[in-house]
């Protein structure tokens, strides 16, 4: 026991004081002007961007809370318990549950069954009309979105196992486990499936992939490495998702690197280049665009990893990820502002409040424009004209 809460107290402090310096403020009641949201100018819109609809999920956000998009669908969750499948075209709801537990992350799904987890980290799936299907119980509590297919749902637990669960029965059939550092980030994190692999990331700057139905880990590679003296100045984690595009996958971590893997050559890291995020990345054909911890919004070159752009007119003001649609990166801030750059300088091209506070969820480039999960539990589909 004596242990166990060490741990959790470990990663609290580790939360807390990270917290504290990002946001400037000292334990003593002090403040540093270097860490103030930069106040936002006037923007002379050069793209149109259309509010093309607007669907209440439920209430609330958080970190583990991204929808996921299939078929043509978005199927999302709010920690209230409200999980809903919305049409991407329309905004109509094609299905609304309200699970009978609050909930800490959701919702993933192959759009058969639909995932969830409760907060006492119970796994909810829900068949193809909404109804549940059955509940399952993870080995602790989970803060990361599930992943659906194959036949199995994936969660990755707080005690550091990715553990996967039979789709129709529920039943546990595998289960991953790499030991941990003293302290973490609670940081947005997600899982990705890609061709039968589930794509996680595990403590201490690692990437692990894993057969979907065997368990078996087929990879695993090293986005960053810890450094420093002190188990605080140690911690590093992949936050974001990892994102594919064509022969690369690339990631990055808090304190550590942007890194793009070769999958054509086994995995092996194609560039790599220093750089400390809280968020995550996007791509597109020509560079990777992710908010540093200051959220500096920056471009890299997707063939080699050199600079490309850097804007600064975002600073401090707590990015989401980001999406790369048409020719633009789209981030959303703390006030509800989704702002959009161009991708090829990054300069400010247009901003839209959504409204709902801080927009906390990873924002998603669709078909039809960028999806944005608002801070007081909606969906809203922004369309670039």
């Amino acid at each position: 026991m004596r242990n166990t809460i060490s741990t959790g107290l470990f990663r609290v402090t580790a939360v807390l004081l990270a917290s504290a310096t990002l946001a400037g403020c000292s334990l003593f009641g002090g403040s540093d002007d270097r860490y103030k949201p930069a106040p936002l100018t006037a923007v002379l819109p050069e793209v149109a961007v259309q509010n093309a609809w607007k669907t209440q999920v439920g209430s609330g956000s958080g970190l583990g809370f991204a929808p996921s998009i299939v078929n043509g669908a978005a199927y999302a969750a709010t920690p209230d318990g409200a999980v809903v499948k919305v049409d991407l075209q329309t905004g109509g709801i094609v299905w609304r549950a309200m699970v009978d537990k609050k909930l800490s992350a959701g919702a993933g799904s192959d759009g058969k069954v639909t995932a969830v987890v409760t907060r006492e980290g119970a796994v909810v799936a829900l068949d193809e009309s909404g109804q549940v299907k059955w509940r399952a119980q993870a080995t602790s509590d989970v803060s990361v979105p599930p992943v659906v297919g194959y036949g199995v749902v994936v969660v990755r637990s707080g005690d550091y196992r990715v553990q996967a669960f039979n789709a129709e029965t529920g039943d546990r059939i595998w289960s991953v486990q790499r030991p941990g550092p003293a302290l973490t980030l609670r940081a947005a994190a997600r899982m990705v499936m890609i061709e039968g692999l589930v794509i996680s990331a595990i403590p201490g700057g690692k990437l692990i992939g894993i057969n979907a139905v065997s368990g078996d880990v087929q990879w695993e590679g090293t986005v960053a490495i810890p450094k420093g003296s002190s188990d605080l100045e140690r911690v590093i984690d992949v936050v974001g998702a990892p994102v594919v595009l064509g022969q690369l996958m690339c990631a990055v971590s808090y304190q550590g690197r942007i890194v793009c893997f070769d999958i054509a050559a086994g995995g092996r890291p194609a560039w790599a280049k220093d750089f400390s995020s809280l968020v995550g990345l996007a791509l597109d054909t020509l560079h990777v665009y992710a908010p540093n911890q200051t959220d500096v919004v920056t471009a890299l070159n997707i063939q080699n990893g050199s600079a490309v752009w850097a804007q600064e007119a975002l600073k401090n003001r707590k990015l989401t990820s980001p999406a790369a649609v048409a020719s633009t990166v789209a981030v959303g801030d703390y006030e509800g502002f989704v702002h959009f750059l161009a991708q090829k300088d990054g300069h400010l091209l247009a901003r839209v409040s959504v409204g709902g506070g801080a927009i906390r969820s990873p924002l998603l480039a669709t078909p039809q424009g960028v999806l944005v999960q608002t801070g007081d539990g909606a969906l809203v589909m922004l369309a670039l004209k």
